[in-house]
């Protein structure tokens, strides 16, 4: 996490705690000719608008304060969407009996993606019913999860 994304961490957390809302992610990057400062935000049942609009405020106002960048940059505070990877234990447990589909980095038996219900997490391992068999995999050999998104 560079400078930036650390210390804007650090400006959004009371905001977040305060309302019960969950840091997913923050990015500073540039794109073309552009640098966005996006903070991606959850809760229990999804972010709204009106949820978003609080926290940018809120942090606008900190980033104001503090001016950790010296150069124009576009905030943006949204939800990370359905289909984000799970990438915190509160991400995999919030997942627990649904449907996953897990991506490594090496192929098993011939394969490099599996899809199935998430089973377990421990931390180090996954554990996913796929096809009525349960299948195992190492957290170290996993380049993805994400949640299978059926409408």
């Amino acid at each position: 996490m560079s400078r930036i994304e650390e210390i804007t961490k650090e400006l959004v957390m009371p905001i977040l705690e305060e309302n019960n809302f969950e840091l997913v992610d923050v990015e500073y990057k540039k794109e073309g000719k552009h640098w966005y400062l996006r903070v991606y935000i959850d809760k229990e049942g999804g972010i709204t608008l009106d949820d978003c609009q609080l926290v940018s405020e809120y942090l606008s106002d900190r980033l104001d304060e503090v001016d950790p960048i010296d150069h124009s940059y576009i905030l943006e505070v949204s939800s990370p969407g359905l289909d984000r990877p799970l990438k915190t234990p509160r991400d995999f447990k919030r997942n627990l009996g649904k449907e996953v589909e897990v991506s490594l980095y090496q192929p098993i038996d011939k394969r490099k993606k599996f899809t199935g219900e998430l089973l377990e997490f421990t931390g180090d391992k996954i554990i996913l019913l796929c096809e009525g068999e349960k299948r195992e995999f190492e957290m170290k050999n996993v380049r993805l999860v994400k949640p299978v998104i059926k409408f």
